[in-house]
């Protein structure tokens, strides 16, 4: 009885790469809307500076007005330069050259704040009211078109208005304190009152809907890693799907040959019962050949359900060795093979009986494709401990058949040596080595032989010593 996955603790590592993905991703996506944003922007920036200019002009100081509005010309020219650089180089980029970016050019809208509310100190009680006025309206307009337009960029979005409200106030201060001798008017106190109200009011409107975007993306986020994972567990569906059914019409067509040979022997036997010593053997290998189909069919349920154990001890190479040869030399003598060994002393941590098993699909399989020359069972040092190197002069597989020899009953067509057995042997093998977690590799060249390696880890003798318990796969 399966049972259902444990949720991941919040701290768990795959969490946590999950909400860092999620939040970069998220920035970046903010930081992108912020800069789509930023043109439009600058144009009414462009738009208003010559109407402000317009109506200060025969009411403020020529000189002072030319200083504010060559600094408005310069801030707005570096803004529209930070955007084409923006557009250019760091609009399909990632969320740490996105974060560059705004860590480069981001002062340029908190600067931009400041040469606006600056514009305060040329008229505020210098102009008429009516001139006043409409300034105040454009700096309040300013201040409100920013929480849509910045607050995607929260960063930039409070050294913008943070700017333009301390440059306010620090006007108003200047007015009440140096040009007026008395501490100022009531009206100059309530506009005081009035900028940190807007101010506030403006600052939690950024902030809020800031929240609100991030909260939406955060939401798309999920809502494509959602369809993602739906969409890779259908795929895994339906190729296991597909597997399961390639896997039992292979099986099948393998099972077919042998029972239907039992069964015209049978029959054979039946009509002329005195031929009984000719068919008898023939029984006995169809017989065989369904068993050795069956058994190879069982070890891969047993593998593919995690159901074998896996009894972890020291495995000497030398004594393995000299197990396999003495098993698979009288098969490669029948073929007219040589079956030569090469070991040096060592020892691995794995399983006797797996590993031997692994080992021995790995000879049978050489042994079945070779005709001609011999088979090399061979021991050498590793990179990480040891590696059994099994080679042999055969055919060889070529290059785009050297992944799919590994898949359940694949066989090469008009491969010889394939039609002897089922194409389960190296099958099996791969997934011993997943039980084992012994690393295989294989070379090949068509026509020249087959060489497969399986590297396994050291046994270590300290360990032995301490008492490293056994584990199950």
């Amino acid at each position: 009885m399966n049972s259902a996955p444990l949720p991941l603790p919040a701290d768990s590592p795959h969490v946590v790469a999950d909400i860092a993905a999620r939040d970069d991703w998220v920035e970046a996506k903010l930081t992108r809307n912020f800069m789509r944003n930023a043109r439009p922007a600058l144009n009414s920036t462009a738009l208003v500076t010559p109407v402000i200019v317009v109506v200060l002009y025969n009411n403020v100081n020529h000189w002072a007005l030319l200083i504010w509005t060559l600094a408005a010309v310069l801030i707005l020219v570096m803004r529209y330069r930070a955007v084409r650089i923006y557009l250019r180089e760091y609009a399909g980029s990632g969320i740490a050259q996105q974060r560059a970016f705004i860590a480069r050019y981001g002062w340029t809208w908190t600067l931009g704040a400041v040469v606006w509310g600056a514009s305060m100190f040329l008229y505020f009680r210098k102009a008429p009211v009516f001139d006043q006025f409409i300034c105040l309206i454009v700096l309040v307009g300013m201040a409100g078109f920013s929480v849509g337009a910045l607050a995607a960029c929260l960063r930039c979005f409070i050294g913008y208005i943070n700017g333009m409200a301390y440059t306010i106030l620090a006007a108003l201060a200047w007015s009440m304190a140096v040009e007026r001798p008395f501490p100022g008017t009531l009206t100059t106190y309530a506009l005081v009152v009035l900028v940190l109200i807007y101010w506030s009011a403006v600052r939690m409107a950024g902030q809020r809907l800031n929240r609100v975007q991030r909260s939406n993306l955060e939401l798309q986020f999920a809502n494509a890693q959602l369809i993602a994972s739906l969409t890779e567990k259908t795929r895994v569906a339906l190729e296991a799907v597909e597997a399961k059914n390639r896997f039992i019409a292979s099986a099948a067509h393998d099972l077919r040959q042998p029972v239907h040979a039992l069964g015209l022997y049978a029959d054979w036997l039946r009509a002329e019962p005195e031929l009984v010593l000719q068919i008898t053997p023939k029984i006995v290998q169809s017989t065989q050949a369904v068993n050795e189909l069956f058994n190879s069919l069982f070890d891969l349920a047993k593998l593919d359900a995690s159901v074998v154990e896996v009894n972890w001890q020291r495995v000497d190479l030398p004594s393995l060795v000299g197990e396999l040869e003495l098993r698979y030399a009288p098969l490669a003598k029948e073929k007219g093979l040589d079956l030569r060994t090469h070991v040096l002393a060592g020892a691995v941590r794995s399983d006797p009986v797996l590993l031997k098993r692994l080992l021995g699909n790995l000879l049978s399989n050489a042994i079945r494709h070779t005709e001609r020359g011999g088979v090399l069972l061979a021991v050498r040092p590793g990179e990480d401990g040891w590696r059994v190197e099994v080679w042999d002069t055969g055919v060889g597989v070529a290059p785009e058949h050297q992944q799919a020899i590994f898949q359940e009953f694949y066989r090469v067509a008009k491969h010889h040596g394939t039609e002897e057995g089922f194409g389960l042997g190296l099958a099996i093998v791969t997934r011993l080595c997943g039980a084992l977690n012994h690393r295989l590799s294989m070379k090949s060249r068509p026509g020249q032989g087959t060489v497969f390696r399986l590297d396994m880890e050291a046994f270590d003798d300290g360990e032995a010593t301490r008492g490293r318990p056994d584990s199950h796969h």
